[in-house]
């Protein structure tokens, strides 16, 4: 029998599974809702929607860089404990849609979920994958640059800090070595702007009114406030701006001195779980509501 859309998008609703999941339910059941919901429990599909609203707040950063390096890549896909993120399928997983990334000129996380990936699709594989493992996991941001010259990516902490360089200069090896030491200061630093002149007007006149205060509340003279400040505003840019920031294998060089020729056109840092609320998670309680279901 002809399966709806409207009877597609019914089922889904009440389950939270894939459409093409909620079409073949529909369709090895001959259209009846209760027995397809009762097909996606059997298949273990339908799982996935009673966890979708736990918070994912571990997993994995993962950056790649095309074998040209012109392209590269970085996505944080999230699970809700460190003990999944070290799953072989987890993994694979999230390397394969660091590899869609570089192969397709996509921007948001709903045209990366809609890429066809094996017999399905990118959300369709990964809600298979969330009723198999039985935890979240949730993609939740992506990064894709290109670049004339080239890109180098670098891990740290086997995926707990993820960067994406973008440079301008010759590629050489000894540019390549560079580049990395590079992305390694901006893994451990983790400045807030590329160059003091990123700055917002409005951070850097709120810095100086603190600045100022500070300066007036230890007893500091007016008429020399101003040139303390101009002091300090640089010692703002060298803690804040990767370019003035003292290289961190060598401090008596900025980066921007270390670089060299060698142009830093922009980056890109990831901390895994940054701006997520982590669940504290009674263990015993879970354990006891699962036993009673």
């Amino acid at each position: 029998m002809a399966i709806s859309a409207k009877d597609v998008m019914n089922l889904r609703k009440k389950t939270g599974a894939g459409m093409m999941d909620c079409k073949k339910a529909l369709s090895e059941t001959d259209g009846d809702m209760q027995a397809a919901i009762d097909y996606l429990r059997e298949k273990g599909i339908s799982k996935a929607a009673k966890k979708a609203g736990r918070i994912a707040s571990e997993g994995l950063v993962f950056a790649a860089v095309s074998a040209d390096e012109k392209i590269g890549a970085m996505v944080e896909f999230n699970s809700e404990t460190d003990f999944v993120a070290k799953n072989d399928d987890f993994v694979a997983f999230g390397k394969d849609l660091t590899k869609l990334v570089i192969d397709n000129n996509i921007s948001t996380v709903e045209e990366l979920k809609a890429l066809s990936f094996g017999t399905t699709n990118v959300e369709e594989t990964l809600t298979s994958l969330i009723a198999t493992i039985g935890e979240n996991m949730n993609i939740r941001r992506f990064s894709r640059v290109v670049s004339n010259s080239f890109v180098t990516s670098y891990l740290h902490m086997g995926g707990k800090i993820g960067v994406l360089l973008h440079l301008e200069g010759d590629v050489t090896e000894e540019n390549k070595a560079k580049a990395k030491d590079i992305a390694m200061h901006i893994a451990a630093m983790a400045p807030e702007y590329h160059k003091a002149s990123d700055v917002p007007a409005e951070i850097l006149e709120h810095e100086k009114h603190i600045i100022k205060a500070q300066l007036l509340e230890e007893g500091k003279p007016e008429k020399i406030i101003e040139r303390i400040m101009i002091g300090k505003v640089k010692k703002y840019y060298e803690e804040n701006c990767l370019e003035n920031q003292k290289f961190v294998k060598d401090d008596k060089l900025t980066v921007s001195q270390y670089a060299g020729d060698l142009k830093i056109a922009g980056y890109v840092r990831y901390k895994l779980g940054e701006g997520l609320e982590k669940k504290n998670e009674d263990f015993a309680a879970e354990v006891a509501a699962q036993i009673k279901q």
